[in-house]
């Protein structure tokens, strides 16, 4: 059975203790939060003040995605603002080892996330130091955005390599997760479904967290 991580990105901003009890209370296992810099991607979106707002309401694991140039610089700040896991992007950290090291030296799970257009055997020389690898199946900086869906072959091919070493590291699939996909998605070797829109959008979020999670049991 897949985990669920909603994107808080995609949460009602003006009743956001509302969707954080949502997900408190929904079949979800993961929140996922999405931190911007306007320079790795040209968006920008929330930081550490936000984070340490939610973690006081959250009961989940917060999965934090670092969307954002040199995170080695803040790691520590995140890690006292409540992130459980900490994902740096592949394509941000010339010295990616020493990035993991040092999440890990904080006491939280190492995530590496990958751009779409990076093949995933990049993250082999590391995968036995990551967690989580948060897969990006869409071009990182906006939601609602459709799945590329050559994503599949790379969930394969990673699957492989983590199955061929004996490791533990979780698959996490971030971008253009919908019901129609999901399924799809786990099969191919996917541990984790990050979804936004796919669960923000609907009338009754709640239910469509349950269905998401059903179909990938």
């Amino acid at each position: 059975m897949a985990l669920i991580a909603p994107s808080v990105l995609s949460a009602d901003f003006l009743n956001l203790s509302r969707d954080i009890q949502m997900i408190n209370e929904s079949e979800a296992d993961w929140f996922h939060l999405d931190v911007m810099d306007g320079r790795f991607v040209p968006n920008i979106s929330f930081g550490l003040p936000v984070i340490a707002a939610i973690k006081r309401e959250a009961k989940k694991t917060l999965d934090v995605h670092l969307m954002i140039e040199e995170p080695g610089k803040f790691a520590e700040e995140f890690k006292k603002a409540g992130a459980d896991i900490l994902s740096v992007h592949i394509e941000a950290c010339p010295h990616l080892h020493r990035n993991l090291q040092q999440i890990k030296s904080l006491g939280m799970k190492t995530g590496v996330a990958i751009n779409p257009h990076t093949p995933v055997q990049h993250m082999f020389d590391v995968l036995h130091e990551t967690d989580v690898v948060c897969m990006m199946s869409v071009n990182p900086g906006f939601g609602g955005q459709k799945f590329i869906q050559y994503t599949i072959e790379k969930i394969k091919m990673l699957k492989a390599e983590i199955i061929r070493r004996g490791l533990s590291t979780l698959i996490e699939i971030d971008g253009g997760v919908t019901l129609d996909n999901a399924r799809e998605i786990v099969e191919a070797g996917a541990d984790v479904l990050v979804a936004g829109n796919t669960v923000f959008s609907t009338e009754n979020p709640a239910h469509t967290i349950a269905a998401l999670k059903k179909m990938t049991s």
